[in-house]
């Protein structure tokens, strides 16, 4: 009956980034389903161009910045998994 709970971990810049990532996808991809399910057919670029002007550049910016943030991230954590098998450790001095 005395069963605790122990705190939660506090968040870190990481686990906002990730949630940011999911919600961007996830969001993106709802608002490919509706546009399909309302007009039967996928997003066109040509349209879209035309209908933000020179707004779609700045999404096109925002959008180049996640997936440069998603690369970095996944290519971070893939080089300090490789880097410490291939370095000996100092010597103590």
């Amino acid at each position: 009956m005395g069963k605790t709970f122990e705190p939660q971990v506090k968040w870190t810049r990481g686990n906002f980034f990730w949630l940011a990532v999911v919600i961007w996808f996830s969001s993106s991809l709802l608002s490919q389903a509706a546009y399909v399910a309302f007009y039967g057919v996928p997003y066109d670029a040509i349209s879209l161009l035309k209908e933000f002007g020179p707004l779609y550049y700045a999404v096109l910016v925002v959008e180049l910045l996640m997936w440069t943030g998603i690369g970095s991230v996944v290519f971070l954590r893939f080089a300090k998994k490789i880097v410490p098998k291939f370095q000996s450790p100092l010597p103590s001095v």
